[in-house]
């Protein structure tokens, strides 16, 4: 089975787009290759793999990446990550799909590190909840294929010998 490529790009990927490739690779890794990069990569930030680990999901070795990295690459979906009014969204030509997604983001942040795990904290499960959206939303209802995934517009679970309603 080949494996669909999914990139999750946003400004540093140093916090959210770090969350959103160790959320997806953890759910959805058999069925993609997972990637994150930044268009102004900076150091993983410790209290995103912190409260990663809290859940169960190491992102430690996960590294931040440039967009020029993956220049040239094709990738089957490509998920742009933005936040808030002190960055701007990156772009990246090589994308199949293309998707837009404002998720709360941590910078520029000032505040004690208690407050800060706190907001991470926030941040990851309102990640966590999305990305699992994201998936049966967006890319299960673009297939309608994929085993276990919600058709949405027959209210049904996409599989071979069951016709169950997935909602």
């Amino acid at each position: 089975m080949v494996k669909e490529r999914i990139l999750f790009m946003c400004v540093r990927n140093a916090s959210r787009s770090q969350m959103v490739e160790g959320f997806f690779r953890d759910f959805y890794g058999d069925k993609f290759d997972v990637f994150s990069a930044g268009s102004d990569p900076q150091e993983i930030d410790p209290i995103a793999v912190q409260v990663m680990d809290e859940i169960g999901i190491d992102i430690s070795k996960q590294a931040s990446n440039s967009l020029k990295d993956y220049e040239g690459q094709e990738f089957d979906y490509v998920v742009i990550i933005c936040g808030n009014e002190y960055n701007s969204c990156p772009f990246f030509f090589g994308g199949k799909k293309l998707f837009l997604e404002c998720l709360k983001d941590i910078y520029p942040f000032k505040g004690t590190e208690k407050e800060e795990i706190r907001l991470q904290r926030e941040i990851r499960d309102e990640i966590g909840d999305w990305i699992q959206d994201f998936y049966n939303y967006k890319i299960c209802d673009a297939t309608y294929n994929e085993p276990n995934c919600c058709d949405l517009k027959t209210n049904t679970q996409n599989d071979a010998d069951d016709d169950k309603p997935c909602c």
